[in-house]
């Protein structure tokens, strides 16, 4: 395993980490509710992240939540930037992650298939 990969993971588990934080705290967009950081990809040369989140709201809500995010990369990028020792800090690009919502879906097929089931015997 080469070096670099495990630096290219701890700067990864560094931004998921800040802008858990940023998203918390400092962002004031009324579009952005509630959302969980499920993780943070960066690319080879540092120049770009895909940051996936997942939300508990509608499928329009996560729309209205994905433009905020959009919009608010800038101001993300540039928080990071003071809060990082990064000689680049990455383009920050918001992708929705399905597999949270996913799962429950499959949770709820798997506890509705065992009650018709019913009871073992």
């Amino acid at each position: 395993m080469p070096k670099d990969y495990s630096r290219t993971l701890r700067i990864a588990d560094q931004i998921q980490r800040e802008l858990a934080d940023l998203i918390h705290n400092e962002l004031k967009d009324p579009r952005i509710g509630l959302i969980t950081l499920t993780g943070v990809e960066v690319g080879h040369d540092y120049a770009h992240a895909k940051v996936f989140y997942t939300s508990l709201g509608s499928e329009g809500d996560n729309f209205l939540t994905d433009k905020g995010l959009e919009h608010s990369a800038g101001f993300l990028r540039s928080q990071l930037s003071r809060r990082l020792k990064l000689r680049v800090v990455p383009q920050l690009h918001f992708i929705y992650d399905e597999s949270v919502e996913r799962g429950m879906r499959l949770s709820q097929l798997i506890d509705e298939a065992m009650a018709q089931e019913g009871p073992a015997e």
